[in-house]
């Protein structure tokens, strides 16, 4: 019997098992506190010298020192408590400064300074107290994150550089920043049958897209070692969509076989983008479905059966996988899509000769996307480059 040999990738940390380390990071980037302490004060510092100023350029017949209760409210938002008592009590040896300078020494005035010192040291305590149930609340929403992005390691388990005879590079980031997690999905297996791998778009976004991806993966890795057809692993796939997922939710996917090395790969289009193929001189060729398939969830809608595809598949081609959350982010100030057709060409170039080629070349793609968007992407993106792994195509 063949041997299988299965991906080796890192295992994902469970919910409860995120190191301290790990955590109490998470809880810093979350609150600002892994800023350093004085770019967190700055803004408290600057609100005490911008009213002392205030009251020294308007002169002795102008009281503008009670100003100064803006400081404990800002504060509020970056500091910890204790830092904020410091700065806080910064702010009223400048009040009380400020006041013996306009000359508060008559018994009106030494009234209206009492009260002013006893609002700002009220309103003092009243941030301190603030600032601890900031920081409680992001220490809850940075473990409910660290707990999500656990799920979503665990649910995806991504591959390790090389799967079989494949040479991988992946990039994916999730819009659902909040919660890290996202609806994009895809796996790599090496199988009794050849490498096969898969890559969907779930509809939506948050844990209801995890919930549809979870169900498209766990078929996938189950009927990938069990059918000898690529047809077949998706029929599997979407029995198992229509028992388990609710009416209405699809997910558009993709699906490739690899049989030997350097030879050729099988493709099946499940209403997904299609990939392309980057030669080593650059040129792209989009690889198109010969019969366009409904997405998963949706195959009772269409009668028949869809085509798979069979394209040559060379020891210097990079394959292209992604889903529609690269084609279809738009130009920061244009609007217009990302022409991946017209950029993977010169980016992908050449990367098919090294682990290390390729992992820089997933790395420029996915750089110039965010270049074209200016920085931030609004729905979940994968990228994923697949090679031959060159010591298997060179063993005999």
């Amino acid at each position: 019997m063949p041997r299988i040999r299965r991906a080796q990738a890192p295992t994902a940390p469970k919910a409860s098992s995120l190191s301290p380390a790990r955590r109490e990071r998470a809880i810093l980037a979350t609150d600002l506190q892994d800023l350093s302490l004085a770019r967190r004060a700055a803004p408290a510092v600057l609100s005490i010298i911008a009213v002392t100023l205030a009251d020294l350029v308007s002169g002795q017949d102008r009281y503008l020192a009670p100003l100064m209760v803006v400081v404990p409210s800002i504060a509020a938002l970056t500091l910890r408590p204790l830092e904020l008592l410091l700065v806080c009590f910064a702010g009223f040896l400048s009040l009380l400064g400020l006041s013996h300078y306009d000359r508060m020494d008559n018994l009106h005035d030494g009234r209206f300074l009492f009260g002013a010192l006893l609002s700002y040291g009220a309103l003092t305590l009243v941030s301190a107290w603030v600032a601890r149930l900031r920081m409680r609340r992001a220490a809850e929403f940075a473990a409910v994150s660290s707990v999500a992005e656990a799920a979503q390691r665990a649910l995806l388990s991504s591959p390790g550089p090389t799967v079989g005879p494949l040479r991988l590079a992946v990039r994916y980031v999730s819009a659902a920043d909040a919660a890290r997690i996202g609806g994009d999905l895809y796996s790599v297996l090496d199988t009794p049958h050849g490498t096969r791998a898969l890559v969907g778009d779930v509809r939506g976004k948050g844990l209801g897209a995890v919930q549809t991806a979870a169900v498209v993966l766990g078929a996938f890795r189950e009927a990938a070692y069990d059918e000898n057809g690529l047809l077949r692993v998706a029929e599997r796939i979407e029995a198992s969509v229509e028992r388990h997922v609710p009416d209405g939710e699809f997910t558009t996917a993709l699906f490739a076989e690899f049989g030997a090395a350097g030879a050729s790969v099988e493709l099946l289009h499940y209403g997904h983008v299609p990939p392309m193929l980057v030669s080593r001189e650059g040129t792209v060729t989009v690889l198109e479905a010969p019969d366009p398939w409904v997405p998963l969830g949706l195959g009772r809608l269409a009668s028949g059966r869809p085509a798979s595809l069979a394209q040559p598949f060379g020891p210097q081609d990079v394959l292209v996988l992604c889903t529609d959350g690269v084609v279809e982010a738009r130009h920061h100030h244009s609007g217009e899509f990302y022409p991946l057709a017209e950029r993977a060409g010169v980016l992908v170039r050449g990367a098919a000769r090294s682990a290390a080629e390729l992992e820089a070349a997933v790395g420029r793609l996915f750089s110039d996307l965010l270049v074209h968007t200016g920085g931030e992407l609004g729905d979940d993106a994968l990228l994923l480059l697949i090679t031959w792994d060159g010591r298997d195509w060179a063993r005999p």
